[in-house]
Parts: C-alpha cells; sequence; structure tokens
C-alpha cells in the first residue's frame, strides 16, 4: 500500500502558476499520465504528464537531461506513443518519476527554466488511448448496482447468491475502446419486443450508459503464478474514468446463456489521464462490509485491504443534449456518487482475476462495474436512474430523457477532495452518440 510522502504535502505549490487554482484538476500533487500530441499535427503521440493546464511532454524531458538515474529512465519509458513500457516498470520506477517531476515543477526549482521548454498547452492538446490494450474485463463489483438490476428482474431475490462471494466479471472488446472524445454509432442488434414470437433486428433502443473506472495493469504476473492479495496493488499503475456504454434491450435478449457480446462491444470509453495510486494515498478509505454480509474468503483478504483498500473519490455524470450544446448550455449533472461503496476493492479484483494463474500484462484494463451509491440519485446508469425506463429524467431546459438519444453527450467526472488534503481530479471522459448505421439486407 502506499503511504503518504513529501509529493503529498498540501502545501506544495509549483512555478506552474495554473497548477495553484483552487479547483484544479491538477495540481502539483498529482501528476497524472496520458499519450498526447498538438491537434492536427504530425507529431508522434508520447506521454506526458498533467501540471495545471499543462502538460509535461515526456519526450521533451527524457532529452533534458534534467532527470537522472531511475527517474529518467521511467521518463524515457514513458516517453513512447504509449504507456506500457512505463506501465511493465514496478513501483519504485513510478515512485522516482513522480519524486522528480514534482521536485522540479515546484515553487523555487533550479530546473524550472529546463521544464519551461518541455510544457505544452492542453487547450493544444489532443490524446490517445493511454495504453496498447491487450485484453480488458468488466467486473461487477457494486451492491447497490447489482440489486437495483436484480429488483426489476427478479424482487424477491435481487441478488444471485454468489455475488457476495465472488468478484464477477466479464472479458469486454479491447479494439473499440477509445478516448475521452469518441464518438460512436448506435448499435445495431437483434431484440425481443415484449410480447413478440420472434427477435426484430436494428438499432438500438434503450441505450444505456455505465459509470465505472478504469484499473491499468502495470507489471504483469507470468502464466500460472497468481498474484497475492498483499502484493496485487504493486502491479497495478493507476485508474481512469470509463464508459462501458451498453445497449439494453440487446443484452436482455442475448445475454443468456454465456453473458454480454454485442450490446457491450461496440464503444467503452476512458479519460486520457491515468491517476497512480500514489497520488491517490490521502484517500485511501477502509473496506467495510454491511453488518451480516459474509467476509470475504482468505485469499480475498488482508489486514491492509481492510484498513485501506478503498479510495473515496468523489463521482458525477452529466448529459447534454444536442438542444443544450446549441443553446451553448453545458452538460446537465444526473449522478453524483463515490467509489468508496464499491463492493471488491481494486486489490480483491486483480488478485482473483489471477488467482487460477491468468497472467495479466502491462497496459490491460479493468473496469470496475457500474458505480452506483446506495440512493437512486447516486445510481450510475440510466436504467436504474429511471427504474428501467418507467421515470424519466427531468432536465433543467425542461427536456426529459429515458434512455439515451442520438446526439447526446455523456460527461463523467471523478475527483477527490477533504480537508488538509491536495484536490486530486481525472479530468473528464467524454462520448457522443452519431445515428445508427443499419446494414442492407
Amino acid at each position: 500500500m502506499m503511504t503518504l510522502n513529501e509529493t503529498h504535502n498540501p502545501a506544495l505549490q509549483s512555478w506552474v502558476a495554473s497548477a495553484n487554482s483552487a479547483g484544479t484538476d491538477f495540481p502539483v500533487q498529482n501528476l497524472p499520465f496520458a499519450v498526447f500530441r498538438r491537434q492536427a499535427s504530425a507529431e508522434a503521440f508520447r506521454g506526458g504528464v498533467a501540471i495545471g493546464d499543462q502538460i509535461v511532454d515526456l519526450a521533451a524531458v527524457a532529452q533534458s537531461g534534467v532527470l537522472t538515474g531511475e527517474a529518467a529512465a521511467a521518463a524515457q519509458a514513458g516517453a513512447q506513443d504509449k504507456l506500457n513500457a512505463l506501465m511493465a516498470l514496478n513501483t519504485s520506477a513510478w515512485s522516482a518519476l513522480r519524486l522528480a517531476l514534482s521536485r522540479a515543477l515546484r515553487e523555487g526549482s533550479a530546473d524550472q527554466a529546463a521544464l519551461q521548454a518541455c510544457l505544452v498547452p492542453q487547450a493544444e492538446a489532443e490524446y490517445d488511448v493511454p495504453a496498447r490494450i491487450g485484453d480488458y474485463t468488466d467486473f461487477y463489483t457494486s451492491l447497490h448496482h447489482a440489486t437495483n438490476i436484480g429488483k426489476q428482474f427478479r424482487p424477491d431475490n435481487p441478488l444471485l447468491p454468489n455475488y457476495k462471494w465472488v468478484p464477477i466479471g466479464y472479458h469486454g472488446r479491447a479494439s473499440s475502446i477509445g478516448v475521452s472524445g469518441q464518438q460512436f454509432r448506435r448499435p445495431v442488434g437483434q431484440t425481443m419486443p415484449p410480447g413478440a414470437t420472434e427477435p426484430s433486428f436494428g438499432p438500438c433502443k434503450r441505450l444505456d450508459i455505465e459509470l465505472e473506472l478504469g484499473i491499468f495493469v502495470g507489471s504483469g504476473n507470468a502464466l500460472g503464478e497468481a498474484v497475492d492479495i498483499s502484493q496485487a496493488e504493486d502491479h497495478v499503475f493507476g485508474i481512469c474514468l470509463l464508459n462501458d456504454w451498453s445497449a439494453r434491450d440487446i443484452q436482455g435478449w442475448e445475454y443468456q446463456p454465456l453473458g454480454p457480446f454485442l450490446a457491450k462491444n461496440f464503444a467503452t470509453t476512458v479519460s486520457p489521464w491515468v491517476v497512480t495510486l500514489e497520488a491517490l494515498a490521502p484517500y485511501r478509505v477502509a473496506f467495510t462490509r454491511p453488518e451480516g454480509d459474509p467476509q470475504p474468503l482468505a485469499y480475498l483478504d488482508s489486514e491492509a485491504n481492510r484498513s485501506c483498500g478503498a479510495f473515496d473519490i468523489q463521482l458525477q455524470v452529466g448529459l447534454q443534449t444536442p438542444k443544450m450544446r446549441e443553446a451553448g448550455q453545458a452538460d446537465a449533472n444526473i449522478c453524483r456518487t463515490s467509489y468508496r461503496h464499491a463492493y471488491w476493492t481494486v486489490a480483491q479484483m486483480l488478485t482473483h482475476h489471477t488467482v487460477n494463474g491468468c497472467n495479466l500484462q502491462p497496459g490491460d484494463l479493468l473496469g470496475s462495474g457500474t458505480l452506483s451509491g446506495p440512493t437512486l440519485d447516486q445510481a450510475g446508469a440510466l436504467i436504474e436512474l429511471t427504474t428501467g425506463g418507467k421515470n424519466p429524467i427531468a432536465l433543467p431546459n425542461g427536456e426529459q430523457r429515458t434512455w439515451l438519444e442520438d446526439g447526446d453527450s455523456i460527461v463523467l467526472r471523478g475527483w477527490c477532495e477533504k480537508a488538509g488534503a491536495a484536490r486530486i481530479g481525472f479530468g473528464e471522459c467524454v462520448g457522443t452518440v452519431l445515428p445508427a448505421r443499419v446494414p442492407k439486407g
């Protein structure tokens, strides 16, 4: 488990003035990673680190000679077109780079002039998916989400008997994961309308969102060698925002007996910025289970996981309709919750994923599953917020939404904030629905 060190000092200020602004996502205590280049340029994508409204270009830093030793080697790894090489290193290397950049970006640093030349304004940047994602596994870690969904289909027995014992997950599609700003066409597929005797084919009518966090795997494990829960977080590089778009009507027809397929594989959107576990250290909280619930089996349990294995990450969903966009209106908040309500931790997910000998690799992505809180206004999916489509959401401009319509944009935001610690933000994760393209035939 990462402990507090000098990089977390809330009194630290940066010579990058925007990093000291109240409410910024990217103070000097954060320093998250992304892959970027200047907009509309022929530049190669390369790794960067956020500081205020600027990006520290790791390729430029690697060439500058400002960093030495382990930090310099880590910067060189992060200067590539994807972060996989950096992710493949270890916690020592990640911490060394974070510490060196923290010191170089602080007020009074002797390296200010050298690093000033390595800055690129975020307003001039475009981003790519942070890693070359070999595999994507989506979990189901919110008890509240599982219960809300279960009530709609099994009112007398909403939770399946294995839920409180095993972290449920399924393997998703890595090729359709896109970075914030992703635009995707409404999916098409088979659905079974109520009362029909045979399925119909066409555009999805019940397009939904799923408010999630994405966990990027760092150093991997060999095939056949499980990762003990005491070492699990050493294999986690960091966390991003994730929207796992879902076609609920397609899902309802196809998911039995093997689970999600076309209802989930058409698009998944991640935020460009990956926040390291070290940056999140001030926001660790105890992992607890409701009284009377079974405690995790021994391989999913440790003293450290119980004492500080959860994170208090605030999460918010915004919805912007085409009419709102045309009127210059910002997205409207439709959900606010916290990751602290999750039923399984990051360490438990990774440990369970490898307990059968499955080999994870640097850049693999784990989705947390929809992160709903204990009340319906904290639900992270429209299927919950509208009770299966029965109660439309009222938006501030008078519009309503039951399911997403063409042109709608969803904006996920995440941040950590409390007295005595610096605010740590994740930026935004934005995706927009385009009209379906129905195959001829």
